[in-house]
């Protein structure tokens, strides 16, 4: 009986574990299963049309339409589409004025309305945007206009449109007749830009030019529960502080009052900087998305990505695009979520720093520079001849999950769109530097993409990634931006502290802010904002332990909070620090 006993509770035993392995493996499966995407957008952007030779993308307007999405671009040789948000095909037509600026678009009546920038005396439409067929529907506008935006309200069956760019001038706003698309009336001023109390107006990379105008441009609205949202970009295209503010009314045309939180998207700090002038839109589930205009502006003012950025208003109407991690693997929903947390697979960032080698290195351009999430420098070998090579050392082994390669076309004169435009090269890992095995091969790869985003089908384990050329289109072998993302095994960071939160007495836009350097955390992010449960802000700081921030409302008390992070994960900070 004793015998029988244990026979049977080995059995049991035994089919526990089977039962544990099927759950493991599916578990594993379905984390491999997962679709995520990386900022910024991995797009086909185009070179320039003239020299210098730059890329450029921005003031994107995405629209969904027949289950599908199409996202209208400055400057792109035409408009791209997507049935899932990671995978996007470019569609070119010779039926719409596509080399104009700031392009905007509508969906009404099953049709999708176009028109752009000083092109504003031209309406198009089309029921078939897949095949670029598109018809005109007047000429005859009787104004030429900076950064349109057309707006249909459902509710009441009436078209809007929505403009404004420049230094002190204001947003505008009229009613169209939505037969002929002239307008029904005079059009309103509707706000103006106030960087003596706005902090996030005021112009520079961290808001600190105050004598330079802010430049107000990028309506776009949306209506949400009854209100009116719209927003505006500020304080310029070229700056790391590009973002967006909102305002809100009852009606179309306002009186519009400006949202508690401000601006609803920000983001001046990590890999990619820049939220400014983009639209916000609904995906397949209902969730909404902000997608934006970021800048790299080195070569040209105009040299920019495009960011896409998961967005929620709240129980109170306050909209705020979560930008935190926003340079980091995001996962693509297949469902309606609730929070940001829904989006974030735990990947961190596990490149940044770490110890680079080269097969040769251009002077004036280290190895260094593609480790130290910086988008506007980079790292460039002596040529683009097969086989130049970079190698990053993650440290120890690390379980790597996804990679991220932002190739900067160091030299390059390429101009406009070609056939010979794509990137070709391998990626192999290493445990010990010695034994590599072949973990991405994109060497008969003919898709452009400059800032590509692999994700791994199965997690590696590695130590060294490295990168090897095979054809590179223009210029020479030159990256910004090798990042690689997964989990390291070692503890996350302590908490961090603040020790210091001073309001600038004569400046109340600006705000000081100093916190305990915590061992071996790789930086911090801040989460800020005017409620205690509204810290909708987040700024991302590397290494340092100080930092100012100058975007706040001069009129607003806010409410601040610090995460620690590393290779491992994060720390989020529990104590909130109140300052008026």
């Amino acid at each position: 009986m004793k015998n029988m006993y244990l026979t049977n509770h080995s059995k049991v035993f035994f089919l526990l574990l089977s039962l544990l392995s099927v759950l493991l493996t599916a578990c594993r499966e379905k984390e491999n299963k997962v679709k995520t995407i990386c900022n910024p957008v991995n797009l086909s952007y185009r070179f320039s049309l003239d020299s210098p030779s730059w890329r450029e993308a921005a003031d994107p307007s995405m629209i969904k339409y027949k289950g599908e999405y199409y996202l209208f671009l400055s400057k792109s040789g035409g408009y791209f589409h997507s049935a899932d948000l990671v995978h996007w095909d470019l569609i070119t037509t010779d039926s719409l004025p596509i080399e104009k600026y700031a392009p905007t678009v509508m969906e009404m009546n099953g049709e999708i309305y176009f028109t752009a920038s000083v092109a504003t005396n031209k309406i198009y439409k089309s029921s078939d945007p897949k095949s670029g067929k598109w018809e005109l529907v007047t000429d005859q506008f009787p104004y030429i206009l900076a950064d349109p935006m057309l707006f249909y309200d459902s509710d009441t069956d009436k078209v809007y449109l929505y403009y404004g760019s420049g230094a002190a001038t204001p947003m505008m706003g009229m009613e169209l007749d939505k037969e002929t698309f002239m307008p029904k009336g005079e059009a309103i001023p509707l706000f103006y830009s106030n960087a003596e109390k706005y902090g996030w107006e005021v112009s520079g990379d961290y808001n600190t030019n105050y004598k330079h105008t802010c430049w107000l441009e990028g309506a776009w609205m949306n209506q949400y529960k009854g209100k009116y949202y719209l927003q505006y970009a500020v304080p310029g295209t070229e700056f790391k502080s590009y973002s967006n503010g909102v305002y809100v009314s009852e009606n179309p045309l306002g009186p519009f009052t400006l949202l508690e939180h401000n601006p609803f998207s920000y983001k001046p700090e990590g890999f990619v900087n820049g939220t400014g002038h983009g639209s916000t839109f609904q995906d397949l589930y209902g969730n909404y998305w902000n997608i934006g205009t970021s800048t790299i502006s080195r070569r040209h003012m105009f040299e920019r990505r495009i960011s896409l950025y998961p967005t929620f208003f709240d129980k109170d109407g306050d909209v705020y695009a979560y930008t935190a991690w926003g340079d980091y693997p995001m996962l693509v929903p297949d469902k309606k979520i609730s929070s940001p947390q829904d989006l974030f697979p735990g990947w961190m960032l596990l490149s940044y720093k770490k110890k680079v080698e080269a097969s040769s290195t251009l002077e004036g351009y280290p190895t260094e520079n593609a480790v130290n999430e910086d988008i506007r420098t980079w790292w460039s070998a002596k040529t683009a001849d097969k086989g130049e090579f970079m190698t990053v050392d993650l440290d120890r082994n690390s379980k790597v999950y996804a990679i991220q390669i932002n190739f900067a076309d160091q030299d390059a004169t390429a101009l406009g769109k070609s056939d010979s435009i794509y990137y070709q090269y391998r990626i192999e890992d290493s445990q010990d530097g010695i034994t590599w095995n072949l973990l991405v091969d994109k060497s008969e790869n003919k898709a452009d993409a400059p800032n590509d985003y692999i994700q791994l089908d199965k997690p590696v384990d590695a130590r060294y990634i490295r990168i090897t050329n095979i054809y590179f289109p223009s210029g020479k072998f030159s990256i910004s931006g090798l990042r690689v993302f997964g989990k390291a095994d070692k503890p996350v960071p302590a908490t961090a502290q603040f020790t210091e939160l001073t309001r600038n007495s004569d400046n109340r836009r600006t705000v000081n802010l100093s916190w305990n350097k915590v061992n071996d955390a790789t930086g911090y992010n801040i989460r800020f904002g005017t409620q205690k449960n509204k810290l909708y802000h987040n700024y991302l700081v590397y290494e340092d332990n100080k930092v100012s921030i100058n975007v706040l409302n001069a009129d607003q008390t806010y409410y601040f909070a610090i995460d620690s992070f590393n290779e491992a994960g994060i720390t989020v900070g529990k104590e909130i620090k109140i300052i008026q």
